[in-house]
């Protein structure tokens, strides 16, 4: 093994202790420097600059969660789709098989969310 191979490492380490030494010591200073001032005011929940209203908690439905996967799974899609459909050409007919059996198995898990009922806004 040369020897440059051990700088490049040592340099790496170096900047390993570098960053972690500056997050401790971010960390420390937040810590010593960080008011400590107890007051009913700041027990209160925080929402947008408006006394809360109602209970602190409230449950939020998982129906919420579904969409926000569902939209996620199809933003993906999207994201794969435009660097394919740029080199489309130059890919040949291997490259379109795999894509129509990729957007395939994300219809299917459009059509399974659709008939679970998770698209229906109650």
């Amino acid at each position: 093994m040369p020897i440059s191979y051990g700088i490049d490492y040592f340099a790496v380490l170096i900047a390993t202790i570098v960053g972690a030494a500056f997050v401790f010591v971010n960390l420390l200073i937040a810590n010593i420097v960080a008011p400590r001032l107890p007051s009913p005011g700041k027990a209160l929940t925080y929402e947008c600059g408006s006394l809360p209203v109602g209970a602190y908690w409230t449950q939020m439905y998982v129906r919420y969660y579904l969409y926000t996967i569902l939209f996620v799974i199809f933003d993906v899609e999207v994201v794969f789709l435009f660097p394919w459909a740029v080199i489309f050409k130059d890919l040949g007919a291997l490259a379109f098989y795999e894509m129509l059996v990729f957007i395939t198995i994300l219809f299917f898990g459009l059509v399974y969310a659709w008939k679970k009922g998770v698209l229906q806004w109650r």
